[in-house]
């Protein structure tokens, strides 16, 4: 029998009742009990608010390297930013297919479309390389404060940057932000891959001249690998998305931008009339850290959920048994098999559940098939361009009307679905979901 923290399965749903539904892989809501004011746990958490706000500071010392040596941000001064958008024929058709209407507006924050690399992974992916190469910089006196950082695309620096190393293990689109980026100073970057990995993005990290790892096994085996070989490097910088600080804060960063895109579309939020946040989770850094970014700028009036696959439900097993990063969807016996590579995840980030126990709303899961029918009608209603991850947070809108959490006036509710990649799906195979999911919903 395969024990599970010195206990059986068995014994563990007999504690854990909800756990006999997410073991036979059947989607579940599951509201967290331990969710405290942020006022309350704020100076608790291992990750404070001067942080997020040097990653601010950073991220804007970095935007004129960024907008010189990627053109497509110039237009934005090397702002790396993804739009929001209203999406009122999405939630009519959602409305129609669940045969029930939901009150409120629906945005969808298009992270898909983020510069460079696509995903959210650009955000937190990013802004370590970015903060390690700053790091080396001044510790090699290459730069000093107040300096132009456009001078970080000329040749010295490239070939300095090219005596360091980064690593990173990722089921595909943390790879391709840390191998894009790290490519793009000069680094030397291996990006280690578990068997969910896309091949287009094995193919564009090697045509940006990264080198790729392949194994046959899950998410965390290549990030087991890819830590493992850069232990041995002293050269070598690993990205550990399973425990990063950098990618943490990163992506806290969308959450502290976001007043300003909802002011320009009246949906800040207000205590009686809070915001709604539904994300995608894998290993838990890139909601995560949104989610502390959103708390930072809006406290109390947001709400943020974080939706996973029935198959990789692993922060949710974290948070509700209590084991945080001890638990494993494959030691309780479920087969990490989704469709959904960026969530495809078997044990959550030790950080992550640490920050998330007191400040997450709720977890829930749906089934893949649900993943194509959202992405065809995203697609088909609003002409958004999407991979399966990205639709997670789409049933948000519907749990938090039945177990009504919606206060005050329904509404006023404004939802956000965090839609988290898809702009550099190869079309043929982006046109191959949208038809899987007007299939999966006729």
């Amino acid at each position: 029998m395969t024990l599970i923290a010195g206990r059986s399965s068995a014994a563990w749903t007999a504690e854990f009742p909800l756990l006999a539904d997410i073991l036979a892989c059947r989607p579940v809501f599951w509201p967290n009990p331990s969710r405290r004011s942020f006022a309350e746990v704020e100076k608790r958490l291992p990750v404070g608010r001067e942080e997020a706000e040097e990653a601010l500071a950073r991220l804007a010392r970095f935007a004129p390297f960024i907008a010189v040596k990627f053109p497509e941000t110039a237009g934005a001064g090397g702002l790396i930013e993804s739009p929001l958008v209203e999406t009122s024929k999405l939630k009519a058709a959602l409305e129609s297919l669940w045969k029930k209407r939901i009150p409120g507006r629906m945005l969808v924050k298009m992270d898909a479309a983020l510069p460079i690399s696509g995903s959210i992974k650009a955000r937190g992916g990013i802004y370590e390389v970015l903060a390690v190469a700053e790091d080396l910089a001044f510790r090699h006196s290459m730069l000093a404060p107040g300096d132009n950082y456009s001078m970080l695309a000329e040749p010295r620096f490239r070939k300095f940057f090219s005596g360091f190393k980064l690593a990173v293990g990722s089921t595909g689109n943390l790879g391709l932000s840390v191998g894009i980026m790290g490519a793009a100073l000069g680094f030397s970057v291996t990006v280690h891959m578990s068997a969910d990995a896309q091949v287009w993005k094995k193919d564009l990290l090697r045509a940006n001249g990264v080198i790729v790892r392949e194994y046959a096994d899950d998410y965390s085996f290549a990030v087991a690998q890819g830590r493992k070989e850069a232990e041995a490097d002293p050269a070598c910088h690993f990205v550990d998305d399973e425990a990063s600080r950098h990618l943490f804060l990163g992506y806290a960063v969308a959450g502290l931008r976001l007043g300003a895109q909802l002011a320009g579309l009246n949906g800040r939020p207000e205590a009686g009339r809070p915001l709604y946040v539904h994300l995608p989770c894998g290993v838990g850094g890139g909601p995560g850290g949104v989610a502390f970014g959103l708390k930072l700028a809006f406290g109390d009036a947001v709400r943020c959920f974080f939706a996973e696959p029935v198959n990789a439900p692993a922060m949710l097993l974290g948070l509700y048994t209590g084991l945080h990063e001890k638990a494993s969807s494959t030691a309780f016996g479920i087969p990490l098999q989704t469709a959904a590579d960026g969530l495809a995840v078997g044990a959550p980030s030790a950080l992550v559940c640490e920050m998330m126990e007191p400040l997450l709303d709720g977890l829930y899961t749906l089934e893949d098939r649900d993943l194509f029918t959202y992405l065809a009608l995203a697609a088909d209603c609003e002409g958004l361009k999407l991979e399966p991850s990205a639709l997670a947070g789409v049933p948000g809108l519907l749990h938090t009307l039945e177990h009504d959490l919606l206060p005050g006036d329904p509404e006023k509710a404004v939802h956000i679905v965090w839609a988290t990649g898809g702009n550099l799906v190869p079309r043929a195979q982006w046109e191959g979901y949208v038809q899987k999911g007007r299939m999966s919903a006729a």
